[in-house]
């Protein structure tokens, strides 16, 4: 009954709305009414966030604006640590991710952190759940996530500098420079943050004893420990060019540079003094995209083509007292990615046919350059492989009533020598009514998953035999909004069910490493409801606030990998049942006080769900965040003036097992803008 009876309260209160932009003077873009944009997205679950939910935070990297804004799980371990995201109950590697149209995950691992990507750097997310991803990839068994970058769609020059500061000695910068004129416009955004990243907290892991005069225990206190090792500097520098060429055609190009540098944090059961070891990792990212569209009276032609190089670098080193240091692992991989894609789409009042087609050609080399064999000798512990990822789709959707429209869509996939099966998806949707734009939608897909390369060829425990992962996910919902002068609602509530066979999991063997096997069954079924509202009190006020809501079952049904497997029927390590967001705004004149609420129910450590030790199971938590701004304006340039409190009420709680996070923490930031005339 409280499920139910929560369910209710956000259903009726919650919606989605666009937030005013806290860093920047936006124009507003105008919009191209075409039956394009009535036929595109038919029968789809997707979630869009714009500049403004992207940039409320100068300190906020993707991973928290999702976990804020969505549905969608982050499991995080920190800020500037591994940030991955779980969609609907999936792994991090079901979740496919594109930027400006280029598949970004690692063919490595097949995931993306999300915590390597500055928000302030994304002008648009769009967020395709369950079947809704085959439209973007194939293997989001989970969901897709689309981000894009461009130019500015202001004419002139327009220049953005923000200066944040924050608790445990925490920096950051961030320039924009926009530049319009005719056919061509420019930007040029840098970010830069550092941070001690030092953290206090009690931790409950160890335990100083007291002892009287015969050495008998007396009694306990758990020790206040700093985050050690967990400094963290970042670099990214994103260039976007767009110019009109002869015709109506667009050249589009991006090029973003980023470089991290980041200490991976001791764990709290960790005994090793901070200055006896060194444990960092160093990312060097270089990607690429130029691409070309022309936007004709009933067609569209585009292409695309890109590259992207990773070079990550992870040590492990002791001190071994004097002086010198050995290292432990020394693991470095890089990887090169070429991208090419071409697509055309024609429509009509009802029709639209639509085919792309794909290509990835990944090199990789990966080496632990620390492994000595018995002679003394370097051994060689990685590999090198290249791999051809090809991708053709079509999609075929109609509309033979105002009120009714179908989607039909068909990919198949190479990868290397090995065909996929193929991968085709349905949707419908359905006007019930065009008071309050009440929609019924529907969809069903089959997807696959290919094995990542570190699946197939790791050194040791890689497994050439591995099968694709498959997946058969359905899912319904209903939508309606509401926009009027002085208000405005729109909520949405989608129900999802999905099957996957031959999970790709990684066990211990008998030899002492792990191994990846398909095992698994998965069942992921659930509620997703995600709404807003938009309140104008006043001449001057204004109230705001959107909000979601996601009830996430994610179920082992495999086989037992031994007698005393007790995982089947259990919910899956680290996804929470129930989860939550809340983001509220009061506005007056050009002050806006924002409050954040998070929610994350009980999390299990171990496949068993085990819960009788402190080890076995993490606690619920909310979060909760305030802030405040103030916008200036003078002839000569706008400026916002901010302070943010996060963990307003000091929780104290971990995200990952062994990870604790920080306590309440404040950041202070300056924006301005100047006015060119």
């Amino acid at each position: 009954m409280r499920v139910i009876a929560f369910l209710y309260i956000l259903f009726l209160s919650c919606g989605y709305l666009a937030a005013q932009d806290t860093i920047e003077v936006r124009q507003l873009d105008t919009i191209r009414i075409t039956a394009q944009r009535r036929l595109r997205d038919m029968g789809m679950q997707k979630t869009t966030l714009d500049s403004a939910g992207l940039r409320s935070d100068i300190t906020g990297s993707l991973a928290q604006v999702l976990g804020q804004k969505s549905t969608i799980f982050i499991k995080s371990y920190g800020r500037a640590t591994l940030s991955t995201a779980s969609f609907r109950g999936t792994s991090p590697s079901h979740t496919q991710v594109t930027w400006n149209g280029m598949k970004i995950n690692s063919p490595l691992l097949g995931m993306v952190d999300f915590s390597t990507i500055p928000s302030f750097f994304i002008d648009k997310a769009d967020l395709y759940h369950g079947p809704s991803s085959v439209t973007v990839s194939s293997g989001g068994l989970g969901g897709a996530i689309a981000l894009s970058t461009g130019t500015s769609d202001a004419n002139g020059l327009s220049v953005n500098y923000i200066q944040g500061l924050g608790s445990f000695r925490t920096f950051d910068e961030f320039l924009r420079f926009s530049y319009k004129k005719d056919k061509w416009s420019s930007q040029t955004r840098f970010y830069y943050a550092y941070s001690k990243n030092d953290y206090q907290y009690i931790n409950y892991r160890k335990k100083n004893f007291f002892y009287d005069d015969n050495g008998n225990i007396t009694g306990y206190e758990f020790p206040v420990e700093r985050n050690k090792n967990g400094g963290f500097a970042d670099f990214h520098l994103l260039q976007d060019l767009q110019f009109k060429g002869t015709g109506k055609g667009t050249w589009n190009i991006s090029a973003w540079y980023a470089r991290t540098d980041r200490g991976i944090p001791l764990l709290n059961v960790d005994y090793k003094e901070n200055s006896s070891v060194r444990n960092n990792q160093t990312d060097n990212s270089f990607r690429s995209v130029i691409s070309w569209h022309r936007l004709g009276a009933r067609d569209k032609l585009s292409a695309r083509a890109g590259y992207m190089y990773t070079d990550m670098l992870y040590q492990y080193k002791r001190d071994l007292g004097n002086g010198q240091w050995a290292n432990m692992v020394n693991s470095q991989s890089n990887v090169h990615t070429f991208f090419t894609q071409a697509e055309g789409e024609w429509y009509t009042d009802k029709w639209m046919f639509s085919a792309n087609l794909s290509l990835n050609q990944h090199f990789v080399r990966t080496a632990d350059n620390a492994v000595v064999s018995v002679e003394g000798q370097q051994a060689l512990v990685g590999y090198e492989q290249a791999r051809l990822e090809l991708s053709v789709f079509s999609s075929v959707k109609y509309r033979p009533a105002e009120r009714l429209g179908f989607t039909l869509n068909l990919r198949d996939d190479v990868y290397g020598e090995n065909l996929t099966p193929l991968i085709p998806s349905f949707f419908a949707e359905y006007l019930l009514s065009k008071k309050g734009e009440l929609v019924l939608k529907a969809s069903v897909a089959k997807n696959f998953r290919y094995p990542t390369l570190n699946d197939l060829y790791f050194m040791p425990g890689g497994n050439p035999d591995l099968k694709p992962e498959e997946g058969r996910t359905y899912d319904a919902g209903i939508s309606a909004s509401h926009n009027g002068r002085k208000s405005g609602w729109n909520v949405n509530l989608a129900m999802f069910h999905s099957m996957i066979d031959n999970w790709i999991l990684w066990l211990p063997t008998f030899k002492g490493f792990w191994s990846p096997v398909n095992v698994k069954q998965v069942k992921s079924y659930g509620i997703e409801i995600k709404g807003s509202l938009k309140l104008k009190p006043g001449r001057e006020w204004r109230l705001e606030a959107d909000g979601n809501f996601a009830w996430t079952r994610s179920l082992n049904l495999g086989d037992p990998v031994s007698w005393a497997d007790q995982s089947i029927g259990k919910q899956l390590v680290y996804i929470p049942e129930f989860s939550s967001a809340i983001t509220g705004r009061l506005g007056w004149r050009n002050w806006t006080l924002t409050y954040d609420w998070t929610y994350y129910s009980e999390r299990y450590t171990t496949s068993s769900n085990q819960t009788h030790t402190r080890l076995g199971v993490l606690g619920p938590y909310f979060m909760n965040d305030l802030s405040l701004e103030k916008k200036l304006v003078f002839p000569w340039a706008v400026i916002h003036l901010k302070g943010i409190i996060r963990n307003l009420f000091n929780e104290e709680y971990e995200s990952v097992l062994g990870r604790p996070m920080p306590g309440i923490n404040y950041t202070l930031s300056v924006g301005i803008a100047p006015v060119f005339h």
